[in-house]
């Protein structure tokens, strides 16, 4: 019986530290970071109920991680319901295995900060916006991406 709670006892305390923390971002907290990106950033708009969202997840994170030495970054914000934040999304990015920061959009109103993003989002998701700012590189897709388009992005969005 000691030995089943002890292994209870190390799979809670490996599984919370495996978990990360969601924070909640504001629209504000958003634009500051599309502003403010420092590397090449890829913000992917997601919701766990989205199915083509959830399934280029694991390919984003892939690519991206293969142009790391670029220093190309994948911010992954969340437009759950607030009622998924954050135990929600928390569990099924760890079930997932997805190991991108994840944000929480703390907004409601998509016709608040759909157009602050980018004017043509109509509010469909999977989104992405890609962002270099030492090269004024910005592009908005609103669409699932194929492995090869966001490869061919990320070489367009990382060079000089």
């Amino acid at each position: 019986m000691n030995k089943f709670i002890f292994c209870a006892l190390l799979f809670f305390i490996f599984s919370s530290a495996c978990a990360q923390t969601i924070p909640k971002w504001k629209l504000k907290d958003l634009q500051s970071a599309i502003k403010n990106a420092d590397k090449p950033t890829i913000f992917n708009f997601w919701a766990t109920i989205c199915k083509p969202c959830v399934e280029e997840i694991p390919y984003f994170e892939q690519i991206t991680k293969k142009y790391d030495s670029a220093g190309v970054k994948l911010v992954l914000v969340s437009l759950d319901l607030s009622d998924a934040y954050p135990k929600e999304i928390s569990s099924f990015a760890s079930k997932n295995r997805f190991a991108s920061p994840i944000k929480f959009l703390d907004e409601t109103n998509a016709d608040l900060f759909c157009p602050a993003v980018d004017t043509s989002w109509s509010g469909v998701i999977p989104a992405s916006l890609f962002v270099n700012n030492k090269t004024s590189y910005r592009k908005f897709f609103e669409e699932q991406l194929s492995k090869e388009k966001l490869e061919k992005e990320i070489q367009l969005m990382i060079q000089k």
